[in-house]
């Protein structure tokens, strides 16, 4: 058996270092909690209850770095830089962007490691992980159809006008030419991205409400069903159901006094809409975003610029707006921000060489 406290001597005092990975333990802690409690003030119902269990847990984890700290635990100082940028963002924008990167945070808890945190911190920590993951797909599924307009829209604005210039501009087109075949390409791109996108999601609406179940006129006639003989259970297995299951709920609802009740309250409620998005709001965005990305391959021509100049700035610009908009697709899908950068960039920037060249060659042969 190991030797008791009192026979083991006084414990070894804790070198510098821990004390400094404590403190930094605890203020990390302390921004965390802040986090789950901030975006809890903003929510209601089960996600208000689950942020602030989250932040409740978080602060249990304060306890334990406070209580190895004793008398240094005051003042704790600031977090970590990348917990007080998860604050900040915590309180000037939605859940959506911040609850991807706690899951991020989470996913990066270094307590399994840590021979001063406790098994029960580091499963603390992977369940949270698993919670914020939840959290954050609900959000996902809130803003996609309006996000994915957006996001889309950006980066096929930069790719398809940054082509369309570098295209003409190999072609041997003045700065004139280049300027108008870019504001041009800017605003066919636009509106036609805008109106596509109204139509793909209006239409998918259209399809999810004509595949949503209408129980208005067939529940006026469940009573008049014979109980043993319908087809009532066929209902249920066209919509999924397996026959076991179909024909537990057929019977059920007209066993019941009110079978018309019955069926409303144990129809499914058809899913999809709020995932796909208003398809307004989705041609709004595509049509910015889209308008947005084009403009900033031609910024460079507007001001004035003309040349190899004008096109080294815009490919620069284009390949930082590429890298952001990578990230931010990153981020929100759980995925490494940087590597969905370079991606995006790599993609990008084929593109724009491939019309360039395209371009060139097309000058040379009409030349």
């Amino acid at each position: 058996m190991p030797d008791s406290p009192a026979a083991s001597g006084p414990s070894p005092q804790p070198s510098r270092a821990s004390r400094r990975r404590w403190r930094r333990m605890l203020a990390d802690e302390r921004e965390e909690a802040k986090v789950y409690r901030d975006l809890a003030s903003r929510r209601s119902g089960d996600e208000r209850e689950i942020l602030l269990g989250l932040a409740d847990a978080e602060e249990r984890h304060v306890a334990h770095w406070a209580r190895l700290l004793g008398d240094d635990a005051e003042p704790a100082g600031r977090g970590s830089l990348r917990m007080r940028l998860l604050a900040w963002l915590g309180r000037r924008f939605g859940s959506v962007f911040v609850l991807a990167l706690a899951q991020r945070a989470e996913t990066r808890s270094t307590y399994r490691r840590d021979v001063d945190a406790t098994p029960a911190m580091a499963a603390d920590e992977r369940i949270h992980e698993e919670v914020v993951r939840g959290l954050a797909v609900r959000g996902r599924a809130r803003v996609s159809g309006t996000f994915r307009a957006a996001v889309f829209g950006a980066n096929d604005g930069l790719v398809s006008n940054l082509s369309l210039v570098l295209g003409v501009i190999g072609g041997g087109a003045s700065r004139a030419t280049v300027l108008l075949t870019g504001l041009a390409g800017l605003l066919a791109g636009a509106l036609s991205m805008g109106a596509g996108e109204y139509v793909s999601v209006r239409s998918q609406r259209e399809l999810l409400a004509a595949s949503a179940p209408d129980v208005s006129d067939a529940s006026r006639v469940l009573p008049q069903l014979d109980v043993d003989a319908n087809e009532l259970a066929l209902v249920y297995r066209a919509r999924g159901l397996s026959a076991e299951e179909a024909r537990s709920r057929a019977e059920e609802v007209l066993r019941s006094s009110d079978p018309a009740l019955a069926v409303a309250a144990t129809n499914p409620v058809p899913e999809g809409h709020d995932v796909v998005g208003s398809s307004l709001g989705a041609a709004t965005s595509s049509f910015l975003f889209f308008a947005s990305g084009a403009l900033v391959p031609i910024l460079p021509f507007l001001v004035g610029l003309s040349g190899g100049l004008a096109v080294a700035v815009s490919g620069v610009l284009v390949g930082i707006a590429l890298m952001l908009t990578g990230a931010v697709v990153g981020v929100l899908s759980g995925g490494p921000p940087l590597r969905r950068a370079l991606r995006q960039l790599a993609i990008g920037g084929g593109a724009a060489l491939v019309t360039y060249a395209l371009g060139v060659l097309f000058g040379a042969t009409v030349g």
